[in-house]
C-alpha cells in the first residue's frame, strides 16, 4: 500500500510535462462528430416503437431466482491481532531523501536541455524557411520543390528525435523512481518492525495523531543510509542537427540525380 502511494507521489513530481511547446511539437486534436438535424425524424420514431416492443421483451425475461437463505456460518477463525498503527509522511521523506532530490535535479536538467535544443531547432527551421522564401524567385519550380521537400523531411526527422528523447527521459525517471520505491518499502518494513507496528498508514489518511505514531523521521534517516543516490541512465538519443548533417547530403544528392534523370 505504501509502495503504491510512494510511486504516485514520486511520479507526480518527476514525471510532469516537460513543456515542449511550439508548432513543431503540437499534436492535432480529434474532431468531434456532430449529427445533423436531418436525423431527427429517425429519432422521433423511437418513442412510438418502444411501447410495442416492451411486452415481448418482458415475456422473454427468465424468471427471477428465489432469494437464497442465509449461508451457514463458518467455523471460528483466527482473530486478527490488535492494531499497532504507525504513520509515514511520504512527501516529507522525499524532501529529506538525497537520492530522490538527486534524481529530480537530473531529470529537470535533462528536460531543460531538451527544451533549449527544441527552441534552437525551431529557430533554425524558421530561418531556413525565410531563406527559401527569399530564393523563390530565382529557383526553378523543380528546384524549389526539391528544397521544400528536403526541409520538410529534416523537420519530421528532428521531431521524431525530440519525441524519442522525451520518451527516454520519462523512462529513465521511472526506472530511478522504482529503485527508490523498492528501497522505501524495505525501510518502512524495517522501521515498523523495530517499533512493533503492524499497520502503517500514509499521512493524508490521518486527521490527527500523537507524535509517537509518526515514523517519518526514522524512515527518512534510514532511507538516506541505505540509498544515498541513484544513477539515472544516460540519454543516448542523437542530436537533431548532427543526425541531419550526416544523413541529408546523400539524400539530397540522390534526389538531385533523380530529378536530372526525369
Amino acid at each position: 500500500m505504501m509502495a503504491r502511494r510512494a510511486t504516485v507521489a514520486l511520479a507526480a513530481i518527476l514525471l510532469s510535462t516537460s513543456g515542449l511547446g511550439g508548432a513543431a511539437m503540437a499534436q492535432q486534436q480529434q474532431d468531434w462528430f456532430v449529427p445533423g438535424q436531418g436525423q431527427g425524424g429517425a429519432q422521433q420514431q423511437r418513442p412510438a416503437q418502444a411501447p410495442a416492443q416492451r411486452p415481448a421483451q418482458q415475456q422473454q425475461r427468465p424468471a427471477q431466482r428465489a432469494v437464497q437463505p442465509n449461508p451457514a456460518p463458518l467455523p471460528p477463525g483466527e482473530q486478527p491481532p490488535a492494531a499497532v498503527i504507525g504513520i509515514v509522511d511520504v512527501p516529507e521523506v522525499q524532501r529529506q531523501s538525497t537520492a530522490f532530490n538527486g534524481v529530480r535535479e537530473e531529470i529537470e536538467k535533462r528536460r531543460a536541455k531538451l527544451n533549449d535544443d527544441l527552441q534552437k531547432e525551431q529557430a533554425r527551421w524558421r530561418d531556413e524557411q525565410q531563406a527559401l522564401a527569399a530564393q523563390r524567385a530565382s529557383l526553378s519550380p523543380e528546384d524549389l520543390r526539391t528544397k521544400e521537400r528536403d526541409l520538410q523531411d529534416r523537420v519530421q526527422d528532428a521531431q521524431k528525435i525530440f519525441r524519442d528523447r522525451s520518451r527516454a527521459i520519462e523512462q529513465a525517471a521511472q526506472g530511478s523512481l522504482m529503485e527508490i520505491e523498492q528501497a522505501l518499502a524495505v525501510v518502512i518494513r524495517q522501521v515498523a518492525s523495530s517499533r512493533k507496528v503492524n499497520l502503517v498508514l500514509p499521512r493524508p489518511l490521518v486527521i490527527f495523531n500523537e507524535p509517537p505514531f509518526d515514523l517519518t523521521p526514522e524512515v527518512a534517516t534510514q532511507l538516506n543510509k541505505i540509498l544515498k543516490s541513484v544513477t539515472v541512465p544516460p540519454e543516448d538519443a542523437p542530436a537533431p542537427a548532427a543526425a541531419n548533417n550526416n544523413q541529408r547530403p546523400a539524400q539530397n544528392s540522390n534526389q538531385g540525380q533523380q530529378n536530372r534523370r526525369n
